[in-house]
């Protein structure tokens, strides 16, 4: 049978420029935005519960006078994403292979973008990000719909991913995992588990 490797996509496969959009959106420091901002609002856009417009509007309370530049926010957010250094190589390796990839993302609409301008849909046997299955990594619900949209046995392949958090969930769903830093060690582990050859 084909084994698979899922990947997360944001400071996983791409660079995540999420957090110096949100500044260049509020003209705020994180910490800052993290005393002020609707705490709810990121996880249920993530989740596909309320459109681009709704998170705008609810990003901050209605009386704290800071506003949100969504225009700042986007130009920001396209200029940043960028393959993260040696996961280009990592991805033909084992395409070469003949491993499935997927991806397997919190991430909401924006993915759609994102999947044509670094053709995501030509590097990935399947795109599963929150907003299509309106929950998020680590809930147990995010890795039961990302399982029914691959052909390839669970047990039998990896998950990657820069959040520990979303590895051992993963685990637990039936998936080994690997908590990504750089690509030299993921390589390495792909190697000890037979993905790649030495």
């Amino acid at each position: 049978m084909r084994r698979a490797v899922c990947f997360d996509l944001m400071d996983t496969v791409l660079r995540d420029p999420y957090k110096e959009a949100l500044t260049a959106a509020t003209g705020l420091a994180l910490r800052e935005l993290g005393e002020v901002r609707n705490k709810d609002t990121w996880p249920l856009f993530e989740a596909g519960e309320i459109d681009e417009a709704t998170f705008v509007e609810r990003y901050f309370p209605a009386d704290s006078g800071h506003t949100f530049d969504m225009d700042a926010f986007h130009r920001e957010r396209r200029a940043g994403y960028a393959f993260l250094p040696g996961i280009e190589a990592i991805l033909d390796e084992l395409r070469q292979n003949g491993v499935a990839l997927y991806i397997a993302s919190n991430y909401p609409i924006w993915i759609e973008e994102v999947r044509t301008s670094f053709e995501l849909d030509r590097r990935f046997d399947g795109v599963v990000a929150s907003h299509h299955v309106r929950c998020r990594k680590p809930a147990p619900e995010f890795y039961a719909a990302l399982f029914a949209r691959i052909e390839e046995a669970p047990h039998e392949g990896l998950f990657v991913d820069d959040r520990k958090e979303n590895c051992d969930a993963a685990v637990r769903a039936g998936m080994p995992a690997h908590v990504f830093v750089t690509a030299a060690p993921l390589r390495e582990r792909l190697v000890t588990d037979g993905f790649l050859p030495r």
